[in-house]
Formats: structure tokens, C-alpha cells, sequence
């Protein structure tokens, strides 16, 4: 179709692009919060993941602790019956003796009992020795259950410090968040205004061209605009219209400020006829080279080369499925886009 034809103009305001530029930005918001969210759980869960490790290692120890103690305190009741036992000995010797006593002072037989007393006197002071051995193994025992018991207390205080840091850990990571979705939205607020301003601006240059149509949130031309049938060479009508998007853009990256990443997509896309020439091999190739045509073209006008990108659709996103020549023709374009990098 001829360059020169212009659609006539329409007298209604068209509020279509601006929704779908909100809806657009809004999907964009949605997915880099979840990404943010994906993140942020990946480093939260490494951190409970050590203080689970550690909080298992210290329920181990208190376990282990837990079970020496339960030894400890069945041996320390062992030995207190020995003791108790000695005791109850030891008073029924004191009785004998005693007894004893009594029988030698009052019977003529007093040298044999007074050998039979120094016998008992002797056992009675080996059960003493004994008894002092034995509250010495429980004075042990007590100082021993003692030393375990302020060990458990040193645990636990270890462990509410590890709550302590592990909740505060949290907070922080929650205000991480709070703070990243706040810069998100302020970047992808100001990248909108940026594209509204740029495709203002295109609206102006371009004109209302028949050829040139604008749909959701890119500017769409029909390839023939470009390119011959079946051909990734631009043609020079082809090239005047690029340097209006190309002063365009030269203007809208001293605009935005560097800490936003952004970038004009080129799409070259096809209609689904397939195509075999020595040059390209299927769609997919020639969708391709054109795109790649058009970006290197805008480098070549001074765009820089971070702030462009090629793809290339081939047949498979086509505008209008219909098989006729109309339908062959809307499929047969090239979309710039410009969206976050």
C-alpha cells in the first residue's frame, strides 16, 4: 500500500491505550512483587533453616544432659539407702555394745566381753569410715547435679537469645520488603510516565497513518512499511520513518534517569504462509532478521545498544487468524514495545 495514505481522523477520543497501559503495568507490578516475595522467602528460609540446625543441636545436648542428670540422681539414691542402711547398722552395733557392756560389768565373764565389745567397736568404726565415704560420693553427686543444672540454664538462655535474633531477623526481613515494594512501585510508576510520554510523542510524529496502528501498548507496523516480501533490507521510505522513532528515543534516554532499567522491544512477525529461500529457511528466520534489521538501523542513528532488544514471533502470535489476504496482512508487522529490562 502506498506511504502517503492517511486514515481519516477520528472525532472520538480513544481511551482504549491508556487501560491497557495500566492493566500492563499493573501485571509487570504483579510479577516483579512476586519475584521480590520468591526471594525473600529463598533467604528466609535459608536463615530458619541454620536456626532450625541449631536449635536441633541444642535439644540434643539439653537430651543428653537431660539423661547423664537421670543417672546421676538414680546413683545418688542408690548410695543415700546404702547410707540409711549403714545408719540403721551402725545403731543396732552402738545397741550391742552397749548391751555388752552392761553383761560384762555385771557377770564374772568380763574379760570375754569386754573383747567381744572392742570386736564391735572395731566394725562400728568401719561402718563409720564407710558412711564418711559414702556422704563424701553424695557431696560429689550434689555439686555434680548442681554443675548440670547450671549448664541447662546456659542452654536456655542460649536458646531465647536464638528466638530473640530470629524474630528480630524476621522484622528486618519484613521491612526489607515493605521497602523494596515501595521502590518497585515509585520505578514503575515513573517508567509509565516515561512510555505515555514516548508514545505521545510518536502519536505526533507519525500522524494518524493507516498503516500504523496502536495496539494495547505498542506501536504496530505493517512490515510492508519496511520491507519487501520476503526481505529483511530496509527500504529507504522505511529508513525516514525509523529516524522519527529513533530522535525519539535519543530523547527519552536522557529523560529517564539510569537507575531504570528499561528498553525498546522490537517484534518482527509473520503471517502464517511458510517460506523457503536460500536467504531464510522459515518464519521464524525471517521475523528475525527483520527485527534485527530495525534495531541495528536505530543503533546506527546513535540509540544505545542496552536500551534495544530483537525478537522474532514468526507466524505464532498473529493478530487476526482469519486465512484470507486482509488477515495475511494485519499478521505481517513489526511491534515496538517499551517495557522494563
Amino acid at each position: 500500500m502506498a506511504l502517503a495514505r492517511r486514515s481519516r481522523s477520528d472525532s472520538g477520543m480513544n481511551y482504549w491505550p491508556g487501560f491497557v497501559d495500566a492493566l500492563s503495568t499493573l501485571i509487570l507490578s504483579v510479577i516483579f512483587l512476586l519475584s521480590v516475595f520468591v526471594v525473600i522467602q529463598f533467604f528466609l528460609a535459608q536463615e530458619v533453616s541454620g536456626k532450625d540446625t541449631a536449635l536441633q543441636r541444642l535439644n540434643a545436648q539439653i537430651a543428653q544432659l537431660s539423661n547423664l542428670l537421670s543417672l546421676e540422681k538414680a546413683g545418688t539414691f542408690d548410695l543415700e539407702q546404702q547410707i540409711a542402711q549403714l545408719r540403721a547398722g551402725l545403731a543396732g552395733a552402738e545397741t550391742e555394745r552397749d548391751r555388752l557392756k552392761g553383761i560384762a560389768d555385771s557377770a564374772n565373764g568380763a574379760a570375754a566381753a569386754q573383747g567381744q565389745a572392742s570386736r564391735l567397736s572395731s566394725e562400728l568404726d568401719m561402718q563409720k569410715a564407710l558412711s564418711a565415704r559414702a556422704l563424701a560420693q553424695v557431696e560429689a553427686l550434689n555439686q555434680q547435679i548442681a554443675a548440670l543444672r547450671r549448664q541447662l540454664s546456659a542452654l536456655e538462655a542460649a536458646l531465647d537469645v536464638s528466638d530473640k535474633r530470629e524474630k528480630e531477623s524476621q522484622t528486618r526481613l519484613a521491612e526489607l520488603g515493605q521497602r523494596l515494594n515501595i521502590a518497585l512501585a515509585q520505578r514503575v510508576q515513573e517508567l509509565s510516565r516515561y512510555r505515555s510520554d514516548f508514545f505521545g510523542r510518536l502519536r505526533q510524529i507519525l500522524g494518524n497513518r493507516q498503516d500504523v496502528r496502536i495496539v494495547g501498548d505498542r506501536f504496530v507496523f505493517q512490515s510492508e512499511v519496511f520491507f519487501d516480501a520476503g526481505q529483511a533490507t530496509l527500504k529507504p521510505e522505511g529508513m525516514v520513518e525509523l529516524d522519527s522513532v529513533a530522535k525519539a528515543l535519543l530523547e527519552l534516554e536522557k529523560q529517564i534517569p539510569s537507575d531504570i532499567s528499561w528498553v525498546m522491544r522490537v517484534d518482527g512477525h509473520t503471517d502464517v504462509r511458510p517460506i523457503v529461500t536460500a536467504q531464510f529457511r522459515s518464519n521464524w528466520e525471517l521475523s528475525a532478521g527483520r527485527a534485527i534489521s530495525v534495531v541495528q538501523y536505530l543503533i546506527g542513528r546513535g540509540v544505545s545498544p542496552q536500551h534495544l532488544v530483537a525478537a522474532g514471533f514468526g507466524e505464532f502470535q498473529p493478530l487476526d487468524p482469519a486465512p484470507t489476504e486482509v488477515a495475511y496482512s494485519r499478521n505481517r508487522r513489526i511491534e515496538l514495545k517499551l517495557t522494563e529490562r
